[in-house]
């Protein structure tokens, strides 16, 4: 309720997702659609290349998610002209496979149904075949050694009924599968053959019609190493005669190309005696009234370490009914060598050649998973090791010109804590991928609707250890933070020049950046040392000198690891930028905690920090303080016996609340008695739940504050004359143990604002907390709180969320939207743009 007596209405809508790819081979597929899935801890993520956003996660999954596979994907995109519904198959680490639905009209998704029978281990790989509008074929691997065939035939309207049959169960025996891939046999025979590889290092050829059983082949023996991927071409028309092409790459660093065609008695055969073909005989099947014989066609070696996909360019439609369509003889292959490659025969030789190689030399970037093509042939993408994707687009007319594009970036292991610059124009997370990451709208962005769209715009720290916390200091001067990791130290970091003219071209109020640009700001960028630990500040008047030897080319060789050279962008940053020339330098390293570090926060004059480790002792849980700038130790706060999980300073910067999984919660009085020196008094310490206390938060308006628990309930408190603490009042017990919890305080006397409330299921609520009125017109002492909004599933986290943060908590009453950033364990950073 408002000053006014009125209810509150607020909605909320998703403005930004940031989130890494899951390290896994065969997680990522381009859909039709022209989006790209990927699985994002226990999401599927939905991202599109043309805005380089993530449009949205889809919740479901209880593990892991292993591959995505888009019905139908880019290879059938000439099938899918008129289409009005895309669906796509997700399978997790736990054997679960999920079909969504996905209609263009409104961009909803939808939950399909669930295979019925799960593999009793991961599922390793999903290929599809599409036989139809309304019918595809789809087999799925997995780690119990099982290879499954399914029927799935669509609905021709909306909100029909999908309808889902197994065609057949195959035992691949004690050495799993891991690559599959379905084609229809050339001949019109109605008859299929399906490709399987694994860990035996064979490839296991099966035939089957499209209703039921298929049976053993043959086998293509050639490879020394696991097979890790195949893909069959779609028919190839030559000379009178169709033939199919398998491509196959291994662990072995080679790629393998068979040749599949109706094979012909030895005395049509006589005039092809001669070619190189018919000396390579390959094994011979029969699959219903017609046989056909496989041989090697090419032997392709390039890359220097395991090849982890193959691709053949999608097919264009042509002009004959949109039935038959022109494969192009064009494969993309991806490797742990950090390169992908284009392979096309020679014109006149018909020798298969590299023809295009894209891909990183520097050592930031740790191989690539996986590569795909768009469904124009025109873009190919790859997700590499740090679950980071890379995107390169042929932007020349008359010879091949492959330039890197945008793409979403985020974390891929869960973010432990974010926190928004004093200004609000940025957010820095930290995650256990250890890397602190800053996410901005870039305003001149010409794609997004509102005219700004959100990018990670600087990586200023890559650690070697798990980062758990973080805090931006809020003082004026240059932009600092300080974060913890699992190391007893706690990190000051600076922003260098190259970081504050970046900002610059990120906001469209240029001139807010002016007290940021002192004189005395020298430092361009950062280094990273030799073991990654800390991070080296590279000089202004040094600049000059790096720069020429930069101009050398065969500096940036795989031999010598490159100086950063820190830049000032115009345009949002790609991963390679992102992870080497946008580090930030540190600056001081603050010793005393005598464990992993847990919790840090600042007061809001940016002139104290508090900080707290994990602990099972109450000496080792003690609260730090800390002076900023001379980084002094200040004071050790005595009060909890575990880990301090949570810390905040109220808004006048009078109290300091912790939190602990002791369940208790404590108040701290600090005053600032001299230049250097700071008192500090325990006034409260109780025990105020029956679980560990995850969170707690302030009202940036009074000194209620609000705590979250383990226990499944939020409670809301009162400090009363700076001495005793009353309970006002305790929100209904939720569904899941609450995480994280942020207070938008709005002005006016009734209202007490916005509670933000996170929950391990990931979901997020927000609560209305205002004073009740008596009979008599007066505020009465107590609060009342109802549900203002439950977000939706679609929009939410998919597991724990870590840390929620109000842009700017303090909200006056007039501001009608505002922004909440939150953090998980699914991996990602999620904005939300609130309507009060």
């Amino acid at each position: 309720m408002d000053s006014d007596g009125r209810v509150m209405t607020v909605e909320a809508e998703r403005l930004f997702i940031g989130a890494g790819c899951n390290r896994i081979v065969n997680n990522v597929s381009w859909g039709a659609c022209d989006l790209l899935s990927f699985g994002a801890q226990n999401a599927v993520a939905i991202f599109c290349p043309k805005t380089a956003q993530i449009l949205t996660t889809l919740p479901g999954h209880k593990a892991y998610v292993n591959c995505t596979h888009w019905l139908p994907s880019s290879k059938f995109a000439f099938k899918a002209k008129n289409l009005e519904r895309h669906y796509l198959l997700s399978g997790d680490a736990d054997g679960a496979i999920l079909l969504w639905e996905l209609s263009l009209a409104d961009k909803k998704w939808r939950n399909v149904l669930q295979l019925p029978e799960k593999h009793r281990k991961g599922v390793t790989c999903i290929s599809a075949i599409v036989m139809s509008q309304t019918e595809v074929i789809f087999a799925s691997s997995s780690s119990d050694g099982v290879v499954s065939l399914w029927e799935i035939i669509f609905p021709l309207s909306a909100g029909g009924e999908c309808k889902l049959s197994c065609l057949d169960s195959i035992v691949a025996g004690r050495k799993p599968m891991v690559a599959l891939s379905l084609v229809e046999l050339p001949g019109n025979s109605g008859h299929l053959a399906l490709a399987m590889g694994g860990l035996d290092n064979k490839i296991h050829i099966y035939s089957g019609e499209r209703t039921g059983k298929f049976v053993h082949a043959c086998e293509l023996k050639g490879h020394t190493d696991w097979i890790r991927s195949l893909d069959f071409s779609l028919p190839l028309y030559e000379n009178g005669e169709t033939s199919i092409l398998l491509a196959s790459s291994s662990q072995d660093k080679g790629i393998r190309i068979w040749k599949m065609a109706l094979h012909q008695s030895h005395a049509d055969n006589r005039k092809e005696e001669t070619s190189l073909a018919s000396y390579i005989k390959g094994p011979i099947f029969v699959a219903g009234s017609f046989s056909y014989q496989i041989s090697l066609e090419s032997l392709l070696i390039g890359h220097e370490d395991w090849v982890y996909s193959v691709e053949w360019q999608p097919p264009q439609s042509s002009a004959i009914d949109g039935i038959e369509c022109y494969q192009p003889q064009s494969m993309l292959s991806a490797s742990m060598d950090k390169t992908m490659m284009i392979w096309q025969p020679e014109k006149t030789t018909g020798i298969w050649m590299n023809m295009v190689t894209v891909g990183e030399l520097s050592h930031c970037a740790l191989g690539f998973y996986g590569g795909h093509w768009s469904p124009s042939g025109n873009s190919i993408l790859a997700h590499g090791y740090g679950g980071s994707f890379h995107l390169w687009k042929n932007v020349g007319t008359d010879f091949d010109d492959w330039k890197p594009q945008k793409v979403p970036s985020g974390h891929f292991a869960p973010v432990s804590d974010i926190s928004w610059a004093r200004d609000g124009y940025y957010l820095l997370s930290v995650s256990h991928d250890q890397t602190s990451r800053v996410f901005s709208a870039w305003s001149n962005e010409s794609l997004s609707e509102d005219g700004a769209a959100w990018h990670e715009i600087a990586r200023p720290q890559v650690h070697g250890h798990d980062i758990n916390c973080v805090t931006i200091i809020r003082g004026k001067g240059n932009h600092r933070f300080v974060s913890g990791a699992d190391e007893k130290v706690a990190r000051v970091f600076e922003s260098p020049l190259s970081f504050l003219k970046t900002l610059n071209h990120t906001t469209p109020q240029k001139s807010s950046f002016a007290d940021d640009l002192p004189s005395s700001v020298q430092i361009l960028g950062a280094n990273m040392s030799a073991l990654g630990l800390s991070q080296k500040p590279i000089y202004l008047h040094a600049s000059t000198e790096s720069k020429e030897s930069h101009n050398n080319e065969g500096i940036d060789t795989l031999e010598t690891i490159p100086e950063a050279v820190p830049t000032v962008f115009t345009e949002p940053p790609i991963e390679e930028q992102l992870s080497w020339h946008t580090l930030w330098p540190e600056s001081h390293k603050l010793y005393g905690h005598g464990n992993e570090l847990f919790s840090l926060c600042c007061d809001h004059e940016g002139k104290l920090l508090a900080s707290s480790c994990k602990a099972q002792l109450a000496s080792v849980a003690e609260i730090w303080l800390w002076q900023v700038g001379s980084w002094k130790a200040v004071g050790r706060l005595h009060s909890h016996s575990l880990t301090v999980t949570q810390l905040e300073f109220s808004h006048d910067n009078s109290f300091l609340l912790s939190v602990s999984r002791d369940r208790h919660f404590s108040i701290f009085a600090i005053k600032q008695t001299g230049q250097d020196e700071i008192s500090h008094e325990l006034i409260v310490r109780q025990e105020a739940h029956k679980r560990i206390i995850w969170a707690c938060s302030w009202n940036p308006f009074g000194h209620e504050f609000a705590t979250g628990s383990r226990d499944k309930t939020v409670k809301i408190w009162q400090l009363e004359n700076g001495s005793s603490v009353k309970l006002l009042t305790s929100l209904p017990t939720f569904q899941s143990s609450v995480t994280a919890l942020s207070w938008l305080g709005v002005k006016g006397q009734r209202s007490r604002g916005l509670l933000a409330v996170g929950m391990e299921s990931g979901l997020v609520e927000l609560w209305t907390l205002s004073n009740a009125v008596n009979d008599n017109g007066c505020i009465a002492a107590t609060n009342t709180a109802s549900l203002a909004v439950r977000f939706d599933p679609f929009i939410c986290h998919v597991s724990s969320v870590n840390r929620l943060r109000w842009k700017n908590a303090e909200k006056s009453e007039d501001c009608t939207s505002v922004q909440l950033a939150s953090c998980g364990a699914d991996h990602c950073v999620r904005i939300f743009q609130v309507h009060v």
